[in-house]
């Protein structure tokens, strides 16, 4: 019997089906809490400091408080919605149930582009980073790719271990990343001369020896310009309810990961933002160095083998989210592509570890080939950077996600068939501030001509998608979880 809804067929798979895509339970509050903050706290090592270049201080800073703002808003929202509808889908299963299966898919199509093109940002930092490390302290260079192929190989390999692997890892490396952190804000103190170094970039842009400059040095056009570059603090704390038919009680663990989680991020933005451009060598330059807190250790620590050990340690941050976004895009690849939104093939678990092994290989065979082609296609492109580059690809998928989910989150605040076992204390209206943001920095992300190869690329992969999903994948649909539990609460199915 096939069943229908807005122009979507699907049809009922048997048991075997599912039994090649089951999941295992793992996670608790301090592992989905791990999972949060782990995913986010790269972009404290490398990524926002960008920002920096393109509005200053002050006009980073001001980004980074509507930025904190738009998350907030967020965080609450997911937090009601996760537990509501505690499915490995996440956002497309928030997308799903509030605006039907082309809602769906558009959220989790965004979302798929954030979360396999977030690591290949990440492992541009790690090569950054390693190459720095190994050129100052050992002597020796590898190529770039070199570097991305012995992460992806490392982490994705993880991933397939098992989920019980995954998260105390995560848990492990978050903490270790989050007190590398604490060591440099409380090393950068005696160091700190706001007005010197912080405020060191004049209107023209260029740098000033002494200091002094102007708080917002490119005005509010360079608050606008930051704005994709202060996502980065957090980009990625909403892939917690990916986790949800992994964690022992999403409903009441859920909730907790993401708040705590959102309060962590906050506090480790704004202290990383201040003192790491606060001090030497300054915003100037921290603003456009792939390595921006081995800078810093270089100024607490002094240069040579003592810092490049420490910016090892600091690899970690990064090494976090790494792991933690490969483990989100297999994820969002699996729920995708069981519900046949994506092939089917996508969705097949390993027989006895129940890891997505083939959604986790497939996405980072697709990072891999975005940094290459942006690395090697300088004849197409001209000399891209490649970091910013990915950055803001995404968060083109990111801003795009997240407008969805709050409207889904507007939308399913009206259903009164679902059980609501925590409530956003902010509403709608935390929701509508949310979209708006999102929406805003959606329309900033064309601001910067050099980073528009990467958005029009971005465009094209979205589109690619919808017309994949219109003309061949609507027709070959599954009820998966997230489907059925869609048709249930919004009563529009009909069979035949």
């Amino acid at each position: 019997m096939a069943k229908h809804e807005g122009g979507v067929t699907y049809t009922k798979a048997d048991s075997a089906y599912f039994e090649q895509r089951g999941l295992k339970k793992f996670a608790g509050a301090w592992s989905l809490w791990a999972l949060g903050v782990g995913a986010v706290i790269s972009g404290d090592f490398f990524g926002w400091n960008f920002g920096l270049a393109t509005g200053g201080f002050g006009g980073l800073a001001i980004a980074t408080v509507i930025i904190a703002v738009m998350y907030v808003g967020l965080a609450y929202s997911i937090a009601e919605m996760s537990p509501a509808l505690p499915h490995t889908g996440g956002a497309y299963s928030f997308g799903r149930t509030a605006m039907g299966p082309w809602g769906g898919f558009i959220t989790g199509l965004a979302e798929n582009m954030e979360y396999v093109l977030t690591p290949a940002v990440i492992v541009v930092g790690i090569a950054g980073y390693m190459d720095s490390i190994t050129t100052t302290a050992l002597g020796f260079h590898l190529p770039n790719p070199v570097w991305w192929l012995i992460f992806y190989g490392v982490f994705v390999g993880l991933n397939i271990i098992g989920v019980e692997v995954t998260f105390k890892f995560t848990i492990v490396i978050t903490f270790l990343a989050l007190a590398i952190l604490v060591v440099f804000w409380i090393g950068a103190i005696p160091h700190f001369d706001y007005h010197r170094w912080a405020l060191n970039i004049g209107a023209d842009g260029a740098e000033l020896p002494d200091g002094n400059g102007p708080f917002l040095p490119f005005g509010w056009g360079g608050v606008a310009a930051s704005l994709p570059f202060a996502i980065w603090f957090f980009l990625a704390i909403e892939q917690l309810p990916l986790a949800a038919e992994e964690s022992h009680d999403p409903k009441k663990d859920m909730p907790r990961g993401l708040v705590w989680g959102i309060i962590t991020l906050i506090v480790a933005a704004f202290l990383t933002l201040i003192f790491n451009a606060g001090i030497e060598p300054g915003a100037s330059k921290v603003g456009t160095d792939l390595n921006p807190l081995f800078l810093a250790f270089q100024t607490i620590f002094g240069v040579g083998a003592g810092s490049a050990a420490l910016a090892l340690v600091a690899v970690a941050g990064l090494v976090a989210s790494f792991h933690t976004i490969i483990y989100a895009y297999g994820r969002n690849i699996y729920s995708l592509s069981r519900a046949g939104y994506f092939p089917h093939w996508l969705s097949i678990t390993h027989g006895t570890r129940k890891t997505p092994h083939v959604a986790l290989l497939v996405g980072s065979a697709l990072g891999l080939i975005v940094c290459l082609i942006l690395e090697y296609g300088s004849a197409i492109f001209g000399d891209v950077p490649v970091g910013p580059v990915l950055l803001n690809m995404a968060v083109f998928g990111a801003v795009i996600a997240y407008v969805m989910q709050m409207v889904s989150y507007i939308i399913i605040k009206d259903m009164k068939s679902l059980e609501r076992p925590y409530v956003s204390p902010l509403g709608k209206a935390g929701a509508a501030v949310a979209a708006i943001i999102a929406a805003v920095s959606l329309v900033f992300l064309f601001l910067n001509a050099d980073y528009r190869p990467g958005v029009y690329g971005c465009a094209i992969w979205f589109v690619a998608g919808l017309i994949y999903f219109a003309v061949y994948a609507r027709h070959r649909m599954i009820l998966s979880p997230e489907e059925e539990f869609a048709m249930e609460h919004r009563g529009t199915a009909n069979a035949e």
